[in-house]
């Protein structure tokens, strides 16, 4: 567990001294939790050891996020987009099924006990038989494997079916969408050629809902320069909607969201200032009632107090790149990361691991690009984070630095994603010190 202690500067410099007081309850408060061991001390190593294996348990299982990008055709043109999409005639995008079969060879051998195959675009739905191809396949291989399997579609739902959805319902399969807030915020970057993306993303929550039950659909915003006066109303949207939770995501510096020039029109202390906001008033409906949590917020929860940490593949050390999730790209292409493969739509193929026309198992996941990768961002040895106090509660993105600073690592005094943790971290831990009743809904989301 990654227990932390709030010391004031003066109680640290004593601390960092050795000139603490054995009798004083900062001292005390440290040694219980495995902060310092004196003379005294019996099991705090052995105790650090358990805790530390505990935690780091989940890279042994290895790939759990399958990823297969069935098609780049989409019938939205959003503005943020990461990926370079493509219209909805062009069937060159579309995956075959030769790769989807080689894709599921590989998805079977990765020694995870859970599997989640995610179909991504472009827009799913758009190539929907692939989808159905691999669905079915990969339940029949897994009559041998017996995994515990899970399918997800990330769709816009505009291509909904009731065939689609009677497929769905038969193989449990769950779906999720983009959300960005009220009607005129969500439309303002997420076009269609006619009518309104908003009003068709709530006709396709209802229909997933109504046929495949309530929790079959999540939802996701992203935060463009339009919400950042607006958070109040995205999150009354998506209690307005029935979810029971609400990611206030960043935008990411990938794709459309580049070329658009969106990325550079608010910084991370305008994105900071956003979720503080947010979070005030997710905390404020709970005191009323309502029950919301917000996603970020719940994984730096977890890793404050749960003994496994967080799953989230963008805060592991080290990056969840490969062993946490891996992408089969709609024309063979493998990637390390679902950014990874953005960053080569881009022109940067750094995290690009090989193909599968040619590339067997033990090849692709012993790349150079990979296993390098994963010795730069172990946060225990990376400058600037081996003695960062955030390092528990943290993660490594090395895809977000290469695009942002020019390689794996990156500079930490310079690194948004950096900003960005330690900006939350150090919020969630006031309202944990400071505000006993968010103290209580907090505690509630772990």
């Amino acid at each position: 567990m990654a227990e932390y202690v709030v010391l004031s500067r003066n109680e640290l410099a004593a601390f960092a001294r050795r000139q603490l007081p054995p009798s004083s309850e900062v001292y005390r408060a440290l040694k219980v939790r495995h902060f310092l061991f004196d003379a005294d001390s019996e099991c705090a190593l052995d105790l650090l050891a358990l805790k530390y294996r505990t935690r780091a348990a989940a890279i042994a299982e290895f790939t759990g996020l399958h990823i297969f990008v069935v098609t780049l055709r989409c019938d939205h043109s959003c503005h943020y987009c990461q990926v370079s999409r493509q219209t909805e005639n062009k069937h060159a995008f579309d995956m075959r099924r030769e790769h989807a079969d080689r894709a599921l060879e590989l998805t079977f051998r990765s020694p995870a006990r859970c599997i989640k195959i995610e179909f991504q675009g472009g827009e799913p739905l758009l190539n929907f038989d692939i989808v159905r191809y691999v669905v079915e396949r990969a339940t029949a291989l897994n009559a041998e494997h017996r995994r515990d399997l899970q399918f997800v579609i990330a769709s816009n739902l505009a291509k909904l079916t009731d065939d689609i959805l009677a497929f769905c319902k038969a193989h449990h399969i769950l779906f999720s969408t983009s959300l960005d807030g009220p009607a005129d915020l969500h439309d303002a970057h997420r076009h269609v050629r006619d009518g309104s993306s908003h009003a068709r993303t709530l006709e396709g929550i209802g229909r997933v809902r109504a046929a495949l039950g309530h929790e079959a659909v999540s939802a996701l915003m992203t935060t463009t320069p339009k919400s950042l006066d607006r958070v109040d109303e995205i999150i009354d949207e998506y209690v307005r909607q029935g979810f029971r939770s609400v990611f206030l995501r960043s935008l990411s510096p990938y794709g459309f969201a580049v070329r658009t020039s969106l990325v550079r029109r608010y910084n991370v202390e305008d994105w900071l200032a956003f979720y503080r906001r947010g979070l005030s008033h997710i905390l404020a409906l709970n005191l009323r009632g309502t029950e919301l949590r917000e996603d970020y917020t719940s994984v730096i929860l977890r890793k404050l107090f749960s003994p496994q940490g967080s799953s989230y593949v963008d805060l592991q050390s080290p990056a969840g790149i490969g062993i946490g999730a891996i992408v089969y790209n709609y024309d063979g292409s493998v990637f390390a990361s679902d950014e990874g493969r953005m960053l080569a739509e881009m022109g940067d193929f750094t995290f690009k691991l090989g193909h599968l026309d040619s590339d067997a198992y033990e090849a692709l996941l012993t790349d150079e690009v990979l296993v390098g990768t994963l010795h730069d961002t172990l946060l225990e040895s990376s400058p600037m984070c081996s003695d960062c106090a955030f390092l528990p509660y943290c993660g490594s993105d090395p895809v977000f630095h290469k695009a942002t600073l020019g390689d794996v690592v990156g500079h930490k005094a310079f690194s948004a994603f950096c900003a960005k943790q330690m900006g939350v971290v150090r919020h969630v831990v006031s309202l944990l010190e400071d505000d006993p009743e968010a103290r209580r809904i907090l505690l509630e989301w772990v």
